[in-house]
């Protein structure tokens, strides 16, 4: 993909985030699908791409009346909306679409309408880890990011400063689940989840959505919003089991999909001013650091500890609170790459000044997945 010849013109969440017992699955994608699309001042009859998960492209079309010439239903975790941005943005090269939603929502807190997801017991999953009561992030992490935390120094307390910092953003933001400050000891003491994550360790349970409206850079200046552009993109997948092996330092998907976003992007690490990493337990920043080679994994611990990425701070992180204490319907991708585009924007509650370039990265499907998306405002 070339560099900043795709745009995002549209970008919105549901009307609320939270728990929402009135709605089911697919009213809350078509509630951010026309926010979006409002946003954007366009109609539903100007989109010709859709790109969604765990619903289908199909099943978002016919809700909304729409008659797509693409689409894409890769699902493949929390960051399968990263990666169709990228798809979406190779779409639009290739004169496949014009103007592409992709959308997305759950049912995570209220689970109306919300499909099933099962482990097949014919997959490697299903084979080797669930037989032995490793079934969700919950169970599957803790081991792993035990030997990353003995590998590399990492201590308890500088995991729980994590989530921490995160409430600090959150604070600053009117639309955040939990606002209230919290300290390290505070996080420590919360109840225990599984060892070595305790409550305030671990995602948000909520329902909610989000969707963003993609067109090519030429028409982008046309739009009511300046426009955010596509600087670079990756992605990579890996099977679930050899990502949690691969754990004990961080997974291979992660190193390929960022490394390669960068490489497209043509910047350094210097050049990012604002960073979003997947935060469903409170270990995946430091994992993302090291990841993104910001630092080695040793130092990413003590750098989130001694203010690094708090308001204010030399690499402003997660700043709408995270999944930790924004919201996480279950899949947190969009919700990152919506403050991303608010943070290009000029628009976040809690604002970075003067901020030109973000990096948005991603994890999914425990471990075997990861996209990163950069961002810039500038053309």
């Amino acid at each position: 993909m070339r560099r900043n010849q795709v745009a995002i013109v549209g970008a919105a969440e549901t009307t609320k985030l939270g728990v929402i017992p009135d709605m089911s699955q697919i009213q809350l994608h078509a509630d951010a699908a026309l926010n979006a699309i409002a946003d954007a001042g366009l109609k539903l009859s100007d989109i010709d791409g859709i790109a969604t998960a765990v619903e289908t492209p199909q099943q978002i079309a016919h809700y909304l009346g729409i008659t797509p010439t693409w689409v894409d239903g890769t699902s493949v975790g929390g960051c399968s909306f990263m990666l169709h941005v990228r798809h979406a943005a190779a779409a639009i090269e290739a004169g496949l679409c014009k103007t592409v939603l992709i959308t997305h929502a759950e049912s995570g807190k209220s689970m109306i309408g919300k499909l099933p997801r099962s482990i097949p017991a014919d997959s490697l999953q299903g084979q080797f880890e669930a037989p032995y009561g490793i079934y969700g992030p919950p169970s599957q992490f803790p081991i792993p990011v035990l030997r990353f935390m003995k590998t590399h120094g990492i201590t308890h307390e500088q995991i729980a400063s994590v989530a921490v910092v995160q409430r600090e953003w959150a604070a600053k933001n009117p639309r955040a689940m939990m606002k209230d400050p919290i300290t390290v000891a505070d996080v420590l003491n919360s109840r225990m989840i599984a060892y070595p994550f305790r409550l305030l360790q671990c995602c948000l349970v909520t329902d909610g959505g989000g969707a963003l409206i993609m067109t090519s850079a030429d028409r982008a200046k046309d739009f009511p919003h300046k426009p955010v552009y596509v600087l670079g993109t990756g992605e990579s997948v890996e099977t679930p089991m050899v990502s949690q092996m691969e754990t004990f330092n961080s997974s291979r998907a992660f190193k390929v999909a960022g490394p390669t976003a960068f490489r497209e992007a043509g910047i350094s690490h210097s050049d990012v001013d604002h960073l979003m990493i997947y935060d469903a337990f409170a270990h995946l920043p430091l994992f993302g650091l090291g990841d993104l080679g910001f630092m080695p994994y040793e130092e990413t611990g003590k750098f989130i500890a001694d203010g690094n990425t708090r308001p204010g701070g030399k690499l402003p992180l997660n700043t709408n609170g995270g999944g930790l204490s924004y919201m996480h319907s279950g899949m947190y991708g969009m919700y990152a790459l919506q403050e991303s585009v608010r943070q290009m924007r000029g628009i976040a509650p809690a604002q970075v000044p003067n901020a030109k370039i973000s990096v948005c990265h991603g994890v999914g499907g425990m471990f075997a997945a990861s996209g990163t998306i950069i961002f810039t405002n500038e053309k």
